[in-house]
């Protein structure tokens, strides 16, 4: 498996006949991760992962993330087993809180999401380990539950939260946490302090840190970075200036300010080019290995890149498979 910590995602928006061929080529071009995710209600994100580890042979293959409460999570254990057994040690599932405005259409919104995920990664990893579990818990009941077909080697858990005590709690209980979109260094630095806390809790000495990122590169730098605004700022726009993605770096009053003033359009416009550097992976190649460089330095264990611009994403991950990887130097 390539040693190069960059990875391709394969946005939701993509149609599913197209994740094989694009999880196909990303390996043929060196991409040592392959992502999927599973926004509701747009592709699934089991048989998406299944798809994509179909068509490789050696990148790993993660599915950033599903929601807790989405399937029982012996159903969940279920689906993990299968392409885990099926392509060892190459699937990296990820289960998170689920967004609240998704869940809340299915009527699935937990009391407490924290004990849900909780309940969830505690079952699933005992089920994948052959357990029998009898437990009557605060979200999920277990009456006797086992899987036939458990997992024959220890499966990577990952989650992909966002807050103070979730960060802490996948430090503690997880195996990695999947970085959102705009995630820059300092909110890295940020979820690094509450993940190590919870390891130490956990007695934990490894986590795996994937980030993905909205990406463009260009020989022409100016380009690249007008491209990734319009999509950055339609991101801002769905967080709000009350999250804790861009809170470390000092930004969400002006965020507020733009969004009041004239929404995501206006946002794309007049958002500061400091805002594109640190929020995306932009630029011209030198630009987005340095960029890549100071992001592995700051925490993150793979840089995942989603490309903005459909219509050129293809020439794009070539252009940095050709100029970036090398320049990485890792």
């Amino acid at each position: 498996m390539s040693e190069t910590p960059i990875g391709v995602f394969i946005a939701t928006s993509t149609p599913p006949e197209q994740i094989g061929p694009l999880a196909h080529r990303a390996e043929q071009l060196g991409y040592s991760e392959v992502w999927v995710a599973e926004d509701y209600f747009c592709y699934g994100g089991f048989t998406a992962s299944a798809l994509a580890l179909q068509a490789t042979s050696r990148v790993a293959v993660g599915l950033g993330v599903v929601a807790s409460v989405a399937r029982h999570p012996a159903v969940t254990a279920m689906e993990i087993a299968t392409l885990a057994r099926t392509y060892p040690s190459r699937f990296l599932p990820g289960i998170g809180h689920g967004v609240p405005f998704w869940t809340d259409q299915m009527g699935l919104t937990p009391k407490s999401p924290l004990t849900a995920l909780t309940e969830t990664i505690d079952a699933v990893r005992g089920l994948l380990a052959g357990e029998t579990i009898d437990v009557e818990g605060k979200q999920f009941a277990f009456h006797s539950v086992s899987l036939a077909h458990p997992a024959t080697s220890e499966v990577p858990i990952l989650t992909g939260v966002l807050g103070p005590k979730s960060l802490r709690l996948s430090g503690r209980i997880a195996d990695g946490t999947v970085m959102s979109v705009l995630c820059g260094t300092k909110y890295l630095e940020f979820a690094h302090t509450h993940i190590s806390d919870g390891m130490a809790e956990g007695g934990r000495t490894q986590h795996r840190v994937p980030m993905f990122a909205l990406f463009s590169v260009d020989h022409d730098s100016k380009a690249a970075k007008a491209a990734v605004r319009p999509t950055l700022a339609f991101y801002l726009a769905a967080v709000g200036p009350h999250n804790p993605l861009t809170a470390p770096f000092g930004y969400n009053d002006q965020l507020a300010d733009l969004l009041d003033r004239g929404g995501p359009e206006l946002l794309a416009r007049e958002m500061p080019d400091e805002w594109v550097d640190e929020l995306a992976v932009a630029g011209d190649p030198d630009e987005v290995a340095d960029r890549i460089r100071t992001l592995l330095d700051a925490g993150a264990t793979s840089v995942v890149l989603s490309p903005v611009n459909r219509e050129s994403a293809a020439a794009e991950l070539e252009l940095c498979s050709a100029e970036v990887f090398g320049a990485v130097g890792r």
